[in-house]
């Protein structure tokens, strides 16, 4: 009988054990994207509004992603394939120039990708929710993984030398307003912050579907679980410690998997 093979790279030499029927997502089609975008106006808060106002400029520090809304719809004149439209919802911050106060806003990005997601009409039943699903299998399911982004530049511009669709005011979904600590500021203001955000994001189309795939054997885990030390046996928790070696005759390099103060 062939060695058991463990989850991981497999050797042309493992021997597969059987073939079984699984249901997954099937990814039908992905694309990847490094978006860089350029001035997205900023909703400041309450009170970095009164900053903007006196600043001569402002430099760029963080900014962090908080959603990404996302929605499905087919392309009529193309079977077969889909609009993602996502929104993303950032959080981004700055420094005043002069003053270097911290001033924080909101600013939202609309992507439209087109993706294959091929043709479905199943209806779903299941013992876990025993109402159907009508009409939702038809669409496949969107995915979007993305990172932070990088707050690549801001500035400030006076109202009255924007562009008509630079003027424009967006409605903000109560829960991303939610997430910032005072009331942020979406009437029309005298100065204008825009900031350049750099984006990485991978956006697919999946649908649940029945794969057969090659099955080696019943994944057993080989690491056996810790006990649980309390401070009631300090003894046994230092027993676990590796004796610190190069703390007594100094190591040529550090190397972090080497730390002494991990458990074995």
């Amino acid at each position: 009988m062939a060695d058991r093979v463990a989850p991981g790279p497999v050797e042309s030499s493992a021997s597969i054990r059987e073939a079984v029927c699984i249901n997954t997502r099937k990814i039908f089609d992905s694309c990847r994207d490094k978006d860089c975008v350029d001035d997205l106006r900023v909703y400041p808060t309450l009170s970095s509004q009164s900053y903007i106002e006196n600043a001569l400029s402002i430099r760029p520090k963080t900014a962090e992603l908080l959603y990404v809304d996302v929605s499905v719809a087919p392309v009529g004149f193309n079977r077969g394939y889909y609009t993602v439209d996502c929104t993303y919802f950032y959080m981004v911050t700055g420094e005043t120039f002069p003053g270097g106060q911290i001033v924080t806003g909101l600013c939202v990005f609309d992507k439209r990708v087109m993706l294959f997601g091929s043709m479905g009409s199943v209806k779903t039943y299941s013992s876990e929710n025993n109402i159907p699903t009508v009409g939702l299998n038809d669409l496949p399911i969107a995915v979007v993984d993305s990172v932070d982004p990088i707050h690549l530049h801001s500035k400030l511009v006076d109202a009255e030398c924007l562009l008509p669709t630079e003027l424009e005011q967006r409605s903000i979904p109560a829960a991303i307003s939610a997430v910032f600590p005072e009331s942020l500021v979406l009437t029309d203001t005298a100065r204008r912050w825009f900031a350049t955000i750099g984006q990485f994001s991978i956006i697919r189309l999946e649908r649940d579907t029945q794969l057969l795939i090659p099955a080696y054997d019943y994944c057993l885990p080989e690491k056996e679980c810790p006990g649980c030390i309390t401070e009631d046996d300090p003894c046994s928790l230092f027993s676990r410690i590796r004796f610190p070696v190069e703390e007594f005759f100094p190591p040529d390099s550090i190397c972090e998997c080497d730390e002494y103060r991990n458990m074995r």
